[in-house]
């Protein structure tokens, strides 16, 4: 780029680009899944690079709900809750095989997979999942925030 030249583009995509490298998470823990999510910070994995580095624990300040163990029918209303509290755009990570599909908990007590209470985005399999999918799952939803059309 010479003197006088400029760089242009499109709003929606400066935009996508700066949601894509600003994820401020809000994790929502509640079983064994729990560890894999905690490696996935350290600094062999550092989510750090992707943005996504800092957690937020109001749901307020947090635009991706990270929704990290298995989840019972008594706590489906406060997960509920916490996603309605999020502003908008708000994106949600189920984190592990019993977040995603209830797991091996085949019972009255368990939700069988959190798209039944709330939209889902990324799906991460595995009991537990390896940082590595970890970060996939990140990957993919990184590169869904990018594309997605931007409301002002």
């Amino acid at each position: 780029m010479g003197v006088g030249s400029f760089f242009t583009s499109k709003l929606d995509e400066a935009i996508g680009w700066a949601r894509k490298y600003s994820i401020f998470q809000y994790p929502f823990v509640t079983a064994c899944c729990g560890m894999e999510y905690m490696a996935t910070a350290c600094s062999h994995y550092d989510v750090d690079r992707f943005g996504a580095g800092l957690p937020r624990f109001s749901p307020r300040q947090a635009d991706v709900l990270f929704v990290v163990g298995t989840i019972s029918h008594k706590m489906a209303p406060v997960l509920k809750r916490i996603y309605d509290q999020m502003t908008e755009p708000k994106w949600v990570v189920a984190f592990g095989v019993c977040t995603c599909t209830g797991g091996f908990y085949d019972n009255y007590a368990t939700v069988q997979g959190i798209d039944t209470i709330i939209p889902v985005d990324v799906y991460i399999p595995g009991c537990p999942p390896r940082p590595e999918s970890v970060i996939d799952g990140l990957m993919k939803l990184q590169d869904k925030i990018a594309v997605q059309a931007q409301r002002y």
